[in-house]
């Protein structure tokens, strides 16, 4: 069981991917390194070998696939996870290991967005991009999170080990902090210095196509994690419907003539209106099921402290 583990998730990333490796090295000398190779086409493993890292393969492509693999193979104390493009300085990992060491820290996220982001990042529509997910987040969880895509983080053993991966791509890091979310983790962003990729790195996400596969897991994790509020919002909009139809095409008619005008109109409100009582107490069962699962990850949070503990305890017995 390493102290330290360094994830980095690689795809064409040889222009860059030794400079990573070497400050990993240099600043953090005590962690173990390891780089995920992503069916690159170029020398990017060839590079991180060369340098000292555990290189190792995944074969699923995307960013999601290369995450789940390094949290089901690898086991530490702590972990540090960042890009191989060397936009994230390593200066602040150090930092980062002691508040997961030391302050019991689940998840501790490199928040771009406050620092030099929006003047490095030179893609336009990323940033109005990582303005709107974070705007989201924030108003579907009621939270005030600032950076929610950042790629530059660092876990405890136990949110790495209970984190499922679902995500393929790069809506992953948005997985993250909606797990994190709510899951009562305890969540710490430390301002990170951000620069632009260097001449010869090329970008591999998608602004438009990914920005949607984003949009999407915020939607299906928001309807997962807080099915009242969204079945509750959805069961409000159908019953206000069936009302603002209801009252002037069949309940002032009638109070005037004491005759249903509109037959079919009433039938629909009536219809409509059922919907959304239908929809409200979905909810609350979802809701039910929802709080269940919470309940059923505490323990599964001891679970994995439990074996946290006796994987510390075999590594000093196998030291001494």
């Amino acid at each position: 069981m390493d102290k330290i583990a360094i994830l980095i998730p690689c795809y064409n990333e040889q222009a860059t991917v030794g400079t990573v490796v070497q400050d990993c090295k240099r600043l953090l000398p005590e962690a173990t390194i390891y780089v995920y190779d992503n069916n690159s086409s170029d020398d990017t493993a060839t590079i991180a070998a060369r340098e000292g890292a555990i290189v190792r393969r995944e074969s699923q492509q995307g960013k999601g696939n290369v995450i789940r693999r390094m949290f089901r193979e690898i086991d530490a104390l702590c972990y540090i996870m960042i890009d191989g493009d060397n936009t994230y300085p390593l200066e602040h990992a150090k930092e980062m290991t002691e508040l997961v060491l030391n302050d019991k820290i689940d998840m501790v996220v490199g928040d771009r967005l406050s620092s030099s982001y929006f003047t490095e990042n030179k893609r336009r529509f990323h940033s109005f991009g990582n303005r709107m997910v974070r705007g989201t987040i924030n108003m579907l969880f009621k939270r005030s999170a600032k950076d929610i895509m950042s790629g530059y983080r660092a876990f405890s053993y136990e949110f790495v080990k209970t984190f499922p991966v679902l995500s393929k791509g790069f809506e992953v890091e948005t997985e993250m902090t909606i797990h994190a979310i709510s899951r009562n983790m305890s969540i710490v962003e430390l301002p990170v210095a951000y620069r632009d990729r260097p001449e010869g790195s090329v970008s591999k996400l998608n602004t438009y196509s990914d920005g949607l596969r984003v949009l999407g897991t915020i939607f299906n994790l928001f309807r997962n994690n807080k099915p009242l509020s969204f079945f509750g919002t959805i069961a409000l909009l159908l019953v206000g419907i069936s009302v603002a139809f209801f009252i002037p095409y069949v309940l002032i008619p009638f109070i005037n003539t004491g005759l249903v005008l509109k037959f079919p109109t009433l039938i629909v409100c009536v219809f409509v209106a059922l919907c959304g009582i239908f929809a409200f107490f979905g909810g609350v069962i979802l809701e039910t099921i929802s709080f269940r699962d919470k309940q059923a990850f505490e323990f599964r949070l001891q679970q994995v402290d439990m074996t946290k503990k006796q994987l510390i305890a075999k590594e000093n017995k196998a030291n001494e």
